[in-house]
């Protein structure tokens, strides 16, 4: 979150965030969110009787805020089909593996386990699956022999920090264009 938002000060990026909507009401960002000037709303999951209850309010909220595109950091749920379907091609999210390997949690102790000698991580957009939207962008990380957990992670969040600013500009600026699973990025003159 904190990298969205610097490049959105910076103009890196020409989006104007507004919001913080979580599901974890001691979550870290909302610090960083408050401090940012965004409001901040805390929608727990667990306060609602279905996933659908929890979407109609979550839509209610982004509504409300008049929220254009959403930019998944740390949401660790899947996301309610009617939210989906209310944003479709607008939700984007950040995964630290090369989709489609390594979905869902633990993808770099997945990637870790299975040898894999290249790692990374990938901008996707978000549907009803886990992890299998149409992917936007991907940064590839070599594995070295004494990484660990931690320290692929590490270098991997660098990555993240770079292609998700540069995944909501091309976005922000009209230069996606989804034909089924497929992301073509357009230039700036076409």
């Amino acid at each position: 979150m904190q990298a969205i938002l610097s490049a959105a000060d910076d103009a890196a990026i020409p989006v104007h965030p507004v919001l913080l909507l979580t599901d974890q009401p001691t979550a870290p960002a909302i610090a960083i969110a408050k401090e940012a000037g965004l409001k901040v709303e805390v929608l727990r999951y667990r306060d609602f009787d279905s996933r659908e209850a929890f979407g109609e309010k979550a839509l209610e909220i982004l509504r409300h805020h008049e929220v254009d595109g959403v930019a998944l950091a740390g949401f660790m749920r899947i996301l309610p089909e009617n939210v989906i379907e209310g944003f479709e091609g607008m939700i984007f999210n950040i995964h630290p593996s090369l989709l489609p390997a390594f979905p869902g949690l633990n993808a770099v102790r997945q990637a870790l386990d299975y040898g894999v000698r290249i790692a990374g991580c990938t901008v996707h957009l978000v549907d009803q699956g886990v992890d299998t939207g149409p992917i936007v962008l991907q940064a590839a990380v070599w594995v070295q022999q004494e990484d660990d957990e931690d320290t692929l992670a590490a270098r991997i969040l660098e990555w993240e920090h770079q292609i998700y600013p540069k995944a909501l500009r091309l976005w922000a600026k009209d230069q996606l264009e989804v034909e089924g699973r497929k992301v073509w990025i357009r230039d700036d003159e076409g």
